[in-house]
């Protein structure tokens, strides 16, 4: 299988989700075997899109070289992983990607957009030899060996607006766009205060955040599936796992994961090259 970038470049600008400030952001094509880089151009400095690069988890995953960061990457990482793209720079003129719509609809249409490019290198992936798991009070995420990529996720929340729910999902090009894309992230207003006075998720709204108050969800509306705080939790993992550098032939098994988990599962993948091959995808 030929590696693939974008077609063209193409450029959005929008709100940063914590920031609140305006962003610019511009994908553009990259030569066989680039991977997937970040750069940041209000600073000349140039990150790659891998695990051993994340730097915070804690509401969004920031990739970081030294103090110069770009954070909330997990929604277009999990597009370009969805879109099956190898090679991508991503720009970007400030420390944040911009929300859009929340979800990673928004960003697969941009590349839809640019269009694909198949270029020289075969495509890799890896495939575990044994199962990784790592653990964190009552949340857990996991690899197992498995001949497709794999998720299976459980969440579970004291409000009824959400309360537990399951998912397993087969990953496909056409199901990420169909199942997983348009899941858009969520928040509580309890929290909201709190955020802002810390000078984050000043770019939250009720277009591009479901908001969720005591047992009701605010603006339903916005939703677009019955269990969307599953899909969405399970599009978080997407773009995280991404972060591997390449796919992972293997099943994903979260209870209550999240961006320190998802990565904490790569750091102890990949702290042992015994737990995986690296292998032609076809």
């Amino acid at each position: 299988m030929s590696r693939r970038t974008i077609a063209n470049p193409i450029k959005t600008t929008g709100v940063a989700l914590h920031s609140g400030r305006e962003i610019t952001m511009v994908l553009a094509p990259a030569p066989s075997g680039s991977g997937i880089v970040f750069r940041r151009d209000d600073l000349g400095v140039e990150i790659p899109a891998l695990w051993d690069r994340v730097a915070e988890t804690q509401l969004g995953t920031v990739i970081a070289q030294g103090r110069n960061g770009v954070a909330v990457i997990e929604h277009l990482m999990a597009a370009v992983a969805g879109a099956e793209i190898d090679d991508l720079l991503v720009i970007v003129d400030g420390g944040e990607l911009p929300i859009l719509d929340g979800d990673a609809l928004s960003y697969s249409r941009m590349i839809e957009q640019a269009g694909i490019d198949k270029q020289k290198g075969a495509r890799t992936g890896f495939r575990l030899r044994k199962e990784i798991a790592v653990e964190s009070g009552d949340a857990s995420a996991r690899l197992v060996p498995a001949q497709t990529r794999e998720f299976d996720f459980e969440i579970t929340f004291a409000t009824p607006a959400i309360g537990t729910q399951t998912l397993q999902w087969e990953f496909s090009r056409e199901g990420f766009a169909r199942d997983i894309a348009p899941a858009r992230t969520f928040g509580f207003i309890r929290d909201l205060e709190m955020l802002n006075k810390k000078g984050l998720a000043r770019g939250a709204s009720f277009q591009n955040t479901i908001a969720i108050d005591g047992d009701k969800i605010v603006n339903k509306s916005l939703m677009r599936f019955a269990d969307e705080f599953v899909r969405h939790k399970i599009l978080d993992a997407v773009g995280d796992l991404a972060l591997a550098g390449a796919p992972l032939i293997a099943r994903f098994e979260g209870r209550r994961s999240g961006h320190a988990l998802n990565n904490a599962l790569l750091r102890a993948l990949f702290a042992d090259p015994q737990n995986y091959d690296e292998i032609f995808l076809s």
